[in-house]
């Protein structure tokens, strides 16, 4: 069966975001399943796709808002208000109907589509009906609209994600009601969007790569905790400003920890040992050299990317219980607790004791699972045989 996955980025092979790292996971389960796979969407300006044989780019495209200039902002919100649509989706008008239209025909004979998220799939909705469908909502988002809403600073921006909060949740049920399938990244995230049942939904348990994670020789310690993220989404930032406001006053002074990512400006911290990095050049090998790994969302929904590649890696963490979402199994050496003064002290804790773990039966567990359960979706579209489920 032919697929098309249709996306606002395409993947370009850097897995610089996690949502990027759940895309790709996504569609490579959906290949070992036995399905053709085309994805259609947008590439990052000056990127382009990782297996362009199997891609449709409908153009570059650049859609964080925090990068965007004034007048950019201005012109989404009133292309937004004009149209109807939510902020998100309108940012991926870029092209037309007839535009998107042309690419979807030149994509050839397809099946079905897996509408992965809700923004381009409410930018270009109509287009989408006539084949059926699998939605994949990597978040509840109109909950984390809501959220962001409630911790807004600006009456404006309040406004406006409180209009996004209202939309989205139109959109996502409709979506959800048209899908004959539904896959979230977290247990949770299935009841919040009406589609609690078996036979509507599962969760896709994750992974961050194509293979297990493996070492090469003994870690070298090089600050006590490491956090790395896309701050500027509000969702993290929210958790960053918990984790510097609540956490990090209850730590001792020569408690090293190390920020890596863009940090939007106003976000500082008194703490002699916090030290903002910006970008690094390896991820991986930042966490590394962490002694442990704080993982501290206290906000949004769907899964977190960062705690998996912590668990894969086989790393000390504490983590918030929001952290834990999607996550059935739970290494032994990962703390949760959302007592900020409880998180600080598991962290010195951990530091003065550190405890790797294999992370290899997580990931292959994961991978069990994720493969299983994208099994019984394709089902829904008689995509695979039952008797293979057996």
């Amino acid at each position: 069966m032919h697929l098309l996955f249709v996306t606002s980025i395409v993947p370009d092979g850097a897995l610089a975001s996690g949502y990027e790292i759940a895309n790709a996971a996504i569609i490579a389960a959906l290949r070992r399943a036995g399905a053709r796979v085309t994805v259609i969407g947008f590439t990052w300006p000056g990127k382009v796709a990782a297996d362009p044989e199997n891609t449709v780019v409908l153009g570059a495209i650049d859609v964080r808002t925090e990068s965007a200039s004034a007048l950019q902002k201005l012109a989404w919100v009133g292309k937004a208000m004009l149209s109807g649509l939510t902020f998100a989706s309108v940012k991926l008008r870029a092209v037309s109907e007839h535009e998107v239209q042309a690419a979807l025909e030149q994509a050839g004979p397809f099946d079905g589509y897996v509408l992965n998220s809700v923004q381009f799939a409410g930018a270009f909705e109509k287009l989408l009906e006539d084949k059926p469908s699998i939605f994949v909502a990597h978040n509840v988002e109109h909950l984390s609209a809501r959220e962001n809403a409630a911790a807004a600073g600006g009456v404006f921006q309040r406004l406006l994600f409180r209009r996004e909060a209202r939309l989205l949740k139109v959109v996502e049920e409709r979506l959800c009601r048209r899908a004959r399938y539904v896959f979230t990244l977290a247990e949770e995230d299935r009841a919040a969007l009406g589609v609690a049942a078996a036979d509507r939904s599962a969760v896709l348990p994750l992974v961050t790569g194509a293979e297990a994670p493996t070492r090469n020789g003994p870690r070298r310690i090089e600050c006590d905790a490491a956090l790395i993220g896309t701050w500027t989404w509000q969702p993290n930032r929210i958790g960053l400003d918990w984790f510097l406001g609540k956490v990090v006053p209850h730590l001792r002074p020569d408690f090293r920890i190390r920020i890596a990512g863009h940090v939007p400006s106003g976000v500082t911290s008194a703490h002699p040992g916090v030290e903002f990095v910006g970008r690094v050049a390896d991820a991986r090998a930042f966490v590394w050299g962490a002694a442990v790994v704080p993982l501290i969302s206290t906000a949004g929904s769907g899964v977190q990317l960062k705690t998996i590649e912590t668990f894969e890696l086989g790393l000390p963490s504490v983590a918030t219980s929001r952290s834990l979402r999607g996550i059935d199994h739970r290494p032994d050496n990962c703390v949760v607790t959302d007592d900020p003064a409880g998180f600080a002290r598991a962290l010195e804790a951990a530091v003065a004791d550190i405890r790797d773990v294999d992370g290899g039966a997580f990931y292959r567990q994961q991978v069990k699972a994720l493969d299983a359960a994208i099994r019984y979706g394709l089902s829904k579209l008689g995509a695979v045989r039952q008797e293979v489920l057996a």
